[in-house]
């Protein structure tokens, strides 16, 4: 407290505290290099790989894996051994369910409380009022996740236990549940679920998965405590999500069927009722899980840039996907038709949401715009390919959506880093990014106001 003399005595001026170098994005994002570093060395190690990774190779892999992208420059079901497998699907599990939660699980087991500090971090991470009791929403996440996986689990042991045996059909069956759940987008066959395209069942069991973890946690928790007491109100966020979810299921789903039915490549050679369940399959995969149950370097052009939209709005906050966010993606367009017919609140659901939230929004595609398109014009420096392909590519990178169009599997070294660096900025959040960079700080001072000519 500092001190000086004035006519009226003495006036005391607040010495300024000094921001705390452990800010919520440096939190996060020491998190996620400490966990990300150390699994790229385990996978150069022979007891993890069949014939060895280099190190940039093995840091793409573990990246694709703890972002929940599905991005890869080997082949997942012959090069890794058992154990990195088994590291990948652990990678997979951190990264779908944030590591400030996991964080917090860990503590609660040893018997530890977590600070004040961990309790906002994880909060804020998880979408979730100072109010909420923390512990109770961790353990909920947690046995929703193993309930997912567990029945996922079951359902698909059905098609490859007979397959496969019990040992190898089980384990597949396990990995694909948390790949699909998690949003991962690993499959253990070199063209992911292609060769079960005439599968009902099984196409059905994953595209339920990826849409139950991209609904979101605070989704899940909210329709938890609508069950338990009908007095208890949806709040606005899940009411969008339920709404906009199967309205963008069914509308990729139409089109995805529109484009490619009579493409013979894709969906042309199959029957009708087969044709609508992978274009139901693609819409839902396209939205961060990145499966394909056909050949997406077969699609056509329109159908791909359908796709790239799909990837980049992505899954819902809160949720083992990624892309810019459903609700992101929903508010922007409300807050823009509000311009349009020239009214002062925006409003969903008879809710009027602030206009924080709607700069957030836009702020979140104006920065993900800008890094999307530095990435791709570095891609187009390093690496010999076509703009469709890079941008695809990229789109999908930063959604960690991992569909391919065949990029991924010939990126020189440079252009691995580059996708690495895309991979972990889209899981992270680009605001997260920016906050880190810019070091925001706030200020009551107000500037007369003055017009700028827009449009």
């Amino acid at each position: 407290m500092k001190g000086f003399a004035g006519k009226g005595g003495i006036f005391h001026l607040k010495t300024p505290h000094k921001q705390s170098p452990w800010s919520e994005p440096r939190i996060i994002i020491v998190s996620f290099l400490s966990i990300l570093l150390p699994a790229s060395v385990l996978l150069t190690l022979p007891l993890f790989s069949q014939t060895g990774l280099s190190f940039v190779d093995a840091l793409f892999t573990a990246t694709s894996a703890i972002s929940v992208t599905g991005l890869g420059v080997v082949d997942t079901g012959t090069h890794f051994t058992h154990s990195g497998k088994v590291l990948l699907m652990i990678l997979m599990q951190i990264g779908g369910l944030g590591q400030m939660t996991l964080s917090a699980v860990l503590l609660y087991l040893f018997g530890a409380r977590l600070s004040l500090k961990q309790q906002a971090v994880t909060k804020g991470a998880l979408g979730q009022e100072s109010s909420i009791n923390i512990r109770r929403l961790v353990i909920l996440i947690i046995l929703f996740t193993l309930v997912a996986e567990t029945v996922g689990t079951l359902i698909l042991a059905i098609r490859w236990v007979p397959e496969f045996g019990w040992s190898e059909g089980l384990f597949t069956a396990v990995f694909h549940a948390i790949s699909a759940f998690n949003n991962a987008g690993f499959s253990l066959f070199p063209d992911s679920m292609t060769r079960y395209q005439n599968d009902t069942l099984l196409l059905m069991t994953v595209s339920l998965l990826f849409i139950c973890g991209g609904l979101g946690f605070t989704v899940v928790a909210d329709l938890f405590r609508w069950s338990k007491t009908r007095h208890h109100k949806l709040r606005l966020h899940s009411k969008l999500m339920l709404v906009a979810t199967p309205t963008l299921l069914l509308s990729g789903t139409m089109l995805f069927w529109l484009l490619e039915k009579n493409n013979p490549a894709t969906l042309g050679h199959l029957p009708t009722g087969l044709q609508w369940m992978n274009a139901f399959f693609q819409s839902a995969t396209a939205r961060t899980a990145g499966f394909n149950s056909v050949d997406i370097s077969h699609f056509s052009q329109p159908a791909l840039l359908v796709m790239m939209a799909l990837m980049l709005i992505g899954a819902g906050s809160t949720s083992t996907g990624g892309g810019i966010k459903v609700s992101t993606f929903v508010v922007a367009i409300v807050a823009t038709i509000t311009f349009l017919r020239q009214q002062n609140n925006v409003v969903l659901f008879k809710r009027t949401i602030a206009w924080s939230t709607v700069l957030k929004c836009l702020a979140i595609i104006v920065v993900s715009g800008l890094i999307l398109i530095l990435a791709m014009f570095l891609l187009m420096l390093t690496e010999k390919a076509s703009f469709d392909r890079v941008m695809f590519e990229t789109i999908s990178a930063f959604s960690t959506a991992g569909l391919s169009a065949g990029l991924s599997g010939s990126l020189s070294e440079p252009g691995k880093v580059i996708m690495v660096v895309v991979m972990i900025t889209g899981r992270i959040g680009p605001l997260t990014l920016a906050y880190l960079l810019a070091r925001p700080t706030t200020t009551q001072l107000k500037y007369p106001e003055d017009n700028v000519y827009a449009g």
